[in-house]
C-alpha cells in the first residue's frame, strides 16, 4: 500500500448498487440544500437511497423530539439497507442512549448493516460497542460531506466507496513532523500492535459518557480521538479526565485525529495543540500518534469502531489495518 493511498484497495469483488437509509438522530437539518446534494449526489454514484421520513423533522435543536429520532434509529435498523448514514451531527444521541435497542441494533450489523456517522454520533457507536460489542462505522456524515457545494473530497468517495464495495481493508497516513524527544528519541517510535480492538471518535462526546453504561470498557485497545471548536486546554483538559479515569493508561496506542477550528489567545503564551501532545507523552506509555486523517474536515477515512485492527509505524509513516472488516 502506498503512502499516499489512505483506503486499501487489495481485494476486488464488486457488490454493486448499495441500499442507504439517511435518518437524523441528533439535530435538526438546517441545510436543506445540503441534504438534497448529498442525496443526489448517492444516487449519481448508483445507488438506492431511502429517506427516513422524519430525517428533516424539527423540534426546538434536534431533528424531533426524543421519541421521534428513536423511532428513526430503529426504523434504520429494521430497514434492510446495507448502509445507514446519518444526516448529520450536533448533539441529540446521549440523551436517548437508554431507549435505544441495542439487541435490533446488533441483530441489523450482525446481518451486514453499516452504521456510518461522525461527532455526536460517537455516542451511539460507544454505546452499541458497550452494551453489544458490535462494530459500527466512523466515517462521513451526509449534508457537511456528501452535501457540500462543488466537489467531495476525493479521499471521504474513495473510503466510502470500499466501504460499500466491501474492498476496505486499512487506512495510511503520515504523520505530522515532530522534534525528536529531550533524549534524541523520535517523538514517535516505530511499533506494531497486533489485533487490538480500535475505538474512540470526538472527545468531548466520549468524556461525556465516563461513568456510564453507555462507556466502552476497552483495555489494550487504540483510541482514536478527534474534536471541533475546542481551545487546545480544553482537549488537554478532557484527556486528563480519561487519564485520570484509568482509560488512558490501558491503551496500546492514542491515536489522534484532527483538531480544528479553535483559536488561541495572547494569554496562551506559546501553549498550543502540540503542547497538549509533549504533555500528553509524559503521562502514558503508549505511542501518540498524529495527523489521523478524521475529524471535522473534509479528508476523512473511514474507520471499524469496535474491530480488531493492527497498526504499524515506520518513520512518519502510519497504517491501521484490519484486513476483511465485513
Amino acid at each position: 500500500m502506498h503512502d499516499h493511498d489512505h483506503c486499501g484497495h487489495d481485494c476486488h469483488h464488486a457488490h454493486g448498487p448499495q441500499h442507504i437509509y439517511i435518518y437524523s438522530p441528533s439535530s435538526a437539518v438546517r441545510d436543506k440544500a445540503a441534504f438534497k446534494r448529498g442525496i443526489a449526489r448517492l444516487k449519481a454514484l448508483g445507488h438506492e437511497v431511502e429517506v427516513d421520513p422524519d430525517a428533516l423533522a424539527t423540534h426546538t435543536r434536534f431533528a424531533g423530539d426524543d421519541a421521534t429520532r428513536l423511532a428513526a434509529i430503529h426504523r434504520a435498523a429494521a430497514s434492510g439497507a446495507d448502509v445507514a448514514l446519518i444526516s448529520r451531527g450536533g448533539y441529540g444521541l446521549t440523551r436517548i442512549l437508554p431507549g435505544i435497542q441495542y439487541k435490533q441494533v446488533a441483530k441489523a450489523i450482525a446481518r451486514g448493516m453499516k452504521f456510518v456517522g461522525v461527532s455526536d454520533f460517537t455516542a451511539f457507536q460507544s454505546a452499541v460497542l458497550a452494551r453489544t460489542g458490535a462494530t459500527t462505522w466512523a466515517g462521513p456524515a451526509l449534508t457537511a460531506d456528501l452535501g457540500v457545494q462543488g466537489e467531495p473530497d476525493d479521499i471521504m468517495l474513495a473510503c466510502l466507496d470500499d466501504l460499500l464495495t466491501g474492498h476496505g481493508e486499512g487506512s495510511g497516513w503520515r504523520m505530522n513532523a515532530e522534534k525528536p524527544l529531550p533524549d534524541g528519541r523520535p517523538a514517535v517510535r516505530d511499533i506494531y500492535v497486533k489485533q487490538a480492538q480500535l475505538w474512540g471518535g470526538n472527545l468531548a462526546v466520549l468524556c461525556s459518557l465516563v461513568g456510564t453504561p453507555y462507556f466502552p470498557q476497552v483495555k489494550g485497545g487504540i483510541l482514536f480521538l478527534e474534536d471541533v471548536s475546542e481551545h487546545p486546554y480544553r482537549v488537554e483538559r478532557m484527556l486528563t479526565q480519561l487519564l485520570h479515569a484509568g482509560v488512558l493508561a490501558q491503551q496500546k496506542a492514542v491515536v489522534l485525529g484532527q483538531f480544528t477550528n479553535y483559536q488561541l489567545a495572547p494569554h496562551d503564551k506559546g501553549f498550543k495543540l502540540q503542547s497538549v501532545v509533549d504533555w500528553l507523552r509524559t503521562q502514558i506509555k503508549a505511542p501518540v500518534l498524529t495527523n489521523l486523517p478524521f475529524g471535522h474536515v473534509p479528508t476523512k477515512v473511514l474507520l471499524p469502531v469496535g474491530a480488531q485492527v493492527s497498526l504499524s509505524v515506520e518513520g512518519r509513516d502510519a497504517l491501521l489495518y484490519w484486513g476483511h472488516a465485513h
